[in-house]
């Protein structure tokens, strides 16, 4: 997990180039492949689809300085492992990392863990909300970045997870 972690957020932090993400995968609401079958809320119109290394699904939003990205694995980890715990090694080689609010709710029937923080990639401080759950042996991971101190956008992210189910 920490090296896909890694990777991920390294690609959306560094704000990969836009070329279409997900393939045949993702329909625009629902997202299918192999294990993983889920759909999710909203999509606005100001984000577009870009392609992210380790990510399901990614795009950026240009209005608010912003990307999204959403990935999912099942059977490989997570199953004993607590939220906070799978939240904190997505960000064990970022730096001067700031814990700003930390809940848990419930999402698709089960307990969530949403994190808000900032943290510097190689030097670039930059502002977070992670989502993380775990549903029937998957781990499913939300990201929303932007420059630290960067207002805005996230409403839409908060939409986009809320309307997050798992598929049979």
């Amino acid at each position: 997990m920490l090296a896909i972690g890694r990777r991920w957020f390294r690609a959306i932090a560094l704000c990969a180039l836009s070329v279409g993400c997900g393939g045949s995968n993702f329909d625009g609401h629902v997202y299918r492949h192999g294990d993983l079958a889920f759909s999710v809320g909203p999509i606005p119109r100001t984000w577009r689809t870009i392609d992210a290394e380790g990510a399901l699904i990614a795009f950026r939003d240009d209005a608010a300085d912003a990307s999204i990205a959403l990935n999912g694995r099942c059977g490989l980890d997570g199953d004993d492992v607590p939220l906070e715990a799978l939240t904190h090694h997505l960000f064990l080689h970022f730096t001067d990392a700031t814990l700003l609010k930390q809940q848990r709710f419930e999402l698709a029937g089960r307990a969530a863990l949403r994190t808000e923080l900032t943290a510097a990639l190689d030097g670039v401080p930059m502002h977070y909300l992670v989502v993380v759950l775990k549903k029937n042996t998957c781990v499913y991971d939300f990201m929303f970045v932007n420059p630290e101190g960067r207002k805005g956008g996230s409403e839409a992210f908060e939409r986009f997870v809320h309307g997050f189910e798992t598929l049979g």
